[in-house]
């Protein structure tokens, strides 16, 4: 049977201001990215979503981003290695503090927003972030997107790599997303979500909206929490990949082959 991890972006809320319905996608998913204070999340965020992945037995990540909390993590920086690695440490730091205090276990980590998408095209960035993740523990699984710089970085740096395709998101020709400010980005629908998953497991790679096709492994697929009718497209994704014969697991799992 094969083996699909499904995940979320979450814990995005910060202070009294919430986003997206976190206690529905955690009975969902198997995996989430929880925000650890760069571009949202804050102390009592990450712990509450900490102890709800724990009760649905969902793994944990943490999502780190540029200090960001104005923009949400959305806008490019350009950071020095030192000053990265910092705010990636801090980041990363408070979410497995947060995670001791509910007796669970970060296992791995996604770069949030403009970082992630930066590091898909700048290797030298993409080196940082995983030497970063490798120092702080090099049994951190790093998840990210699909035949990028960022997926060779990491298999460079000796960690182990997942990588994920966006349910929600288009792909240009080179395979990265459609900039969310130019028209077509966004998939919608639950049914169109679907579609976009099963052409891209069909053909073991990403396509593109001209048809562009990067052949690539697909272990994760991830819903974005904040999109509308996110819900609806989790579960209907979980539904049917198991109605056609994929078994959803949590993250370690899936890399460790278990």
């Amino acid at each position: 049977m094969p083996r699909i991890n499904l995940n979320a972006d979450l814990g995005e809320g910060y202070g009294p201001w919430t986003m997206g319905d976190d206690d529905a996608m955690l009975a969902i998913v198997n995996s989430a990215n929880v925000a650890c204070g760069g571009h949202a999340g804050d102390p009592d965020v990450m712990r509450r979503t900490l102890r709800l992945a724990r009760e649905h037995g969902v793994s944990i990540g943490a999502h780190p981003s540029y200090p960001d909390l104005r923009n949400f993590g959305r806008r490019a920086m350009s950071l020095a290695p030192a000053e990265l690695e910092n705010q990636l440490a801090a980041q990363i730091g408070a979410l497995i503090g947060i995670a001791a205090m509910e007796g669970v276990r970060v296992s791995h980590v996604k770069p949030h927003g403009a970082l992630n998408n930066q590091a898909c095209v700048d290797r030298a960035l993409a080196d940082t972030i995983c030497r970063t993740v490798r120092a702080i523990d090099p049994a951190l699984i790093l998840l990210a997107p699909a035949a990028s710089q960022l997926v060779a970085a990491g298999h460079a740096a000796g960690l182990s790599v997942v990588e994920e395709i966006f349910a929600d998101r288009a792909y240009l020709p080179d395979g990265q997303l459609v900039p969310r400010s130019q028209p077509g980005a966004m998939v919608h629908g639950a049914a169109a979500c679907l579609a976009h998953v099963l052409k891209m497991l069909d053909a073991g790679a990403l396509i593109a909206t001209d048809g562009t096709r990067i052949p690539t492994p697909i272990g994760s697929i991830c819903v974005h929490g904040d999109s509308p009718g996110a819900i609806e497209v989790a579960r209907h994704l979980r539904r049917e990949l198991a109605a056609i014969g994929y078994a959803s697991v949590p993250l370690p799992a899936l890399a460790t082959g278990n």
